[in-house]
């Protein structure tokens, strides 16, 4: 297969597990014959400091123009230390979803056996947990109307029919290709917008009869992924809620290292990590290389090469199980892997 893809590091430790996740896709073009071209743009931080804009038209031109994005993290302690900053990198990437019409967000949340005494967790509570979250991820409060004073500040959480219809249908399909269980998570007893989505969901539920479908409160589901993630199947929850619950969820999985996550919309699709951009550490070989690897093995499989994104997942899991480790994750004891050496020893595995 011959793909484009768009390489977007962004900042922080974002060049570091870039390298580790274009390295394994390239291994993946050498051994299965594919023909993938990259080509980097610059967004977040690294854009603002060089041509003023977190999302720079050059960089939307090339996403446009690419078959799938792949994208790793922004953000920098120049501009979380300064709330007065008049742009900022996260800007760049709510206007890369915006303008990529990326609306869903699929954050697979699963454990794996080797790390389940890396959770915060009782190893009964997670072991075998496995669902997905479905994030809206083009509306709510991140793109409603602001307004700041020294005095008064509000953001609007608006949402519209067609951005709730078109978000749960993707809710509703998920469900029907796994164990046909969907939550949708709302906060339906206090916000007006909540009760929008939760009469909309009631009127397309008789479209999916094979699903169960269920409803609950943001509060009670925050809890309940923590004490119960094997009830869940497939969430599907509006942006700010899914942006909360799928950082919560790294407590199940152990480290938010080990978790990737696809957006997909209108236009080309992309695929990230979870996790931000620890500026704390860029540079020093520390970050765990994992989730940005597994974002590549979504983007293969979006395109159905299924055998090559099975083949990403068993080296991964194989690293693991031998103790490759960054060392948020690393057994006691064990060697010292960094970022290099953990992608290194997943290509080597691979071919």
């Amino acid at each position: 297969m011959k793909l484009k893809i768009a390489i977007l590091p962004g900042d922080g430790i974002g060049p570091e597990i870039m390298q580790q996740g274009v390295a394994v896709m390239k291994a993946i073009a050498s051994k299965f014959g594919h023909d993938f071209s990259f080509e980097e743009g610059l967004v977040g931080a690294s854009a603002i400091d060089a041509v003023g804009d977190p999302y720079p038209e050059a960089t939307h031109r090339l996403c446009m123009e690419s078959d799938a994005v792949l994208f790793a993290a922004v953000g920098s302690l120049k501009y979380d230390n300064d709330p007065t900053a008049p742009v900022r990198p996260e800007t760049g990437l709510l206007a890369m979803r915006k303008k990529l019409g990326l609306f869903a967000n699929i954050r697979p949340v699963a454990t794996f056996d080797c790390l389940l005494h890396k959770s915060p967790l009782k190893d009964e509570l997670i072991k075998g947990a496995d669902f997905i979250v479905i994030r809206e991820l083009t509306g709510g409060m991140y793109f409603g109307e602001k307004y700041q004073d020294n005095d008064k500040a509000y953001d609007t959480d608006i949402y519209t029919r067609p951005e709730i219809e078109r978000i749960l249908k993707v809710g509703f399909e998920y469900a029907m290709k796994r164990k046909k269980h969907l939550t949708v998570v709302d906060k339906a007893n206090v916000l007006a917008s909540s009760r929008l989505w939760r009469q909309i969901a009631k009127e397309m539920e008789p479209q999916y009869p094979e699903v169960a479908t269920d409803y609950m409160f943001i509060d009670n589901a925050s809890m309940r992924v923590l004490t119960e993630p094997r009830f869940f199947d497939v969430i599907v929850t509006e942006n700010t809620f899914g942006d909360i619950l799928t950082d919560e969820t790294s407590c199940i999985t152990g480290s938010m290292g080990l978790q990737p996550s696809s957006s997909l919309g209108l236009h080309t699709p992309l695929f990230e990590p979870v996790h931000g951009s620890w500026p704390q550490a860029a540079g020093q070989n520390l970050a765990n290389p994992v989730a940005q690897i597994l974002s590549a093995a979504m983007l293969l499989e979006h395109f159905e090469m299924k055998e090559e994104g099975a083949l990403i997942r068993k080296a991964v899991d194989a690293s693991l199980d031998a103790n490759v480790r960054t060392p948020e994750i690393q057994v006691e004891g064990g060697a010292h892997y960094g970022t290099r050496e953990v992608g290194q020893w997943i290509v080597d595995y691979m071919l």
